[in-house]
């Protein structure tokens, strides 16, 4: 287990959306955020405490997470300072990205000499099957999007946190390193060998009661051309009953592809759903998410209505409003 409370390290990040590990669990766990670190030129803010290290952990942090996922996954050159003092002064520190800690000689040789640890969460901690397809009990939603980082997360946590208020059974699967960072569970699924991506995904949501939904997290976009490849893994793998689509309309361009524009809800629907009905031809679309964080009340109830009016299905943000209808959506199936 990673010790808690959690200082939150931003580094340099150039904008909120680079910081979006520290985002999710400021949202989902904020028991666990005590604090931020932010270096010079930092782009993003949680709204928490910035703190020095010593104050951090004078004031019970155990852990230093880094909560930057930077295109690459990759540990810049310029937190090692930060990294290498958090370890003298008594934290392990936990990361998601590709880029592993316990790959890193001088973090690994401080660690050792002060007694701390590196917890890698983006290493797959199972030998995953090759995906056979079978058709399993229970009930299963995926989140699929626009785009990388649109609210695909957002969505399955919070419709799974509804799932449960209603005494409904459900469990979120965490398929990123935030998921598993918030729930401490969960497949790191762009880790793992291609081959094996689907099956690990009928390992995460294995057959289960009639009455049980997965709430299954999605990653990247169909149309993404740096990260499909994870996405028609989940829709082939996870074996969809259900699908939400996720969508965040002030974006200009697919995230770190400014010459790519992106699709439109109707075209991630009809492609989504083609492929899903290939493992489960019964796979239908019960709604949109829509992540209005950067729209004022009036333009998001707008936009979220003329959505709704257009393609005729509930179409809200889950994380602003509330996941109930999303959830009423799957009545029946």
């Amino acid at each position: 287990m990673i010790p808690t409370p959690y200082l939150l390290f931003l580094g340099d990040a150039h904008d909120q959306l680079a910081a979006k590990v520290a985002q999710g669990i400021r949202d989902w766990r904020p028991e666990f955020a005590l604090g931020q670190y932010r270096m010079e030129g930092c782009n993003a803010d949680m709204r928490l405490p910035d703190m020095t290290l010593p104050e951090a952990h004078a004031k019970g942090a155990r852990t230093m997470v880094i909560g930057v996922a930077n295109r690459g996954g990759v540990i810049s050159q310029k937190w090692k300072d930060v990294l290498h003092t958090a370890l003298e002064q008594g934290f392990d520190l936990a990361s998601g990205l590709h880029n592993l800690l316990r790959d890193e000689p001088d973090l690994v040789e401080t660690a050792r000499r002060h007694g701390r640890a590196l917890h890698d969460v983006r290493v797959p901690s199972v030998a995953y099957p090759i995906a056979n397809g079978r058709k399993r009990s229970g009930r299963r939603l995926l989140a699929v999007g626009t785009d990388c980082s649109c609210g695909k997360m957002y969505t399955t946590l919070a419709m799974d946190a509804e799932m449960r208020k209603r005494g409904r059974k459900s469990d979120f699967r965490a398929t990123g390193q935030t998921g598993i960072l918030i729930t401490g569970d969960g497949v790191p699924l762009d880790a793992v060998i291609a081959d094996f991506m689907a099956g690990a995904v009928e390992y995460l949501t294995p057959d289960n009661d009639d009455d049980h939904w997965d709430m299954i997290e999605g990653q990247g976009s169909l149309f993404h051309v740096s990260y499909s490849g994870v996405t028609l893994a989940l829709i082939h793998g996870g074996q969809p009953d259900a699908l939400v689509v996720c969508h965040e309309p002030t974006r200009r361009h697919m995230r770190g592809l400014p010459h790519y524009g992106l699709p439109t809800l109707e075209q991630v629907r009809d492609m989504a759903l083609e492929l899903a009905k290939v493992a489960n031809p019964a796979c239908r679309v019960v709604g949109y998410s829509i992540n209005t964080q950067h729209m004022g009340e009036d333009e998001a109830g707008q936009y979220l209505a003329d959505t709704e009016r257009r393609l005729g299905l509930p179409a809200t943000d889950p994380f602003r409003y509330g996941a109930g209808r999303l959830c009423d959506a799957l009545e029946g199936i």
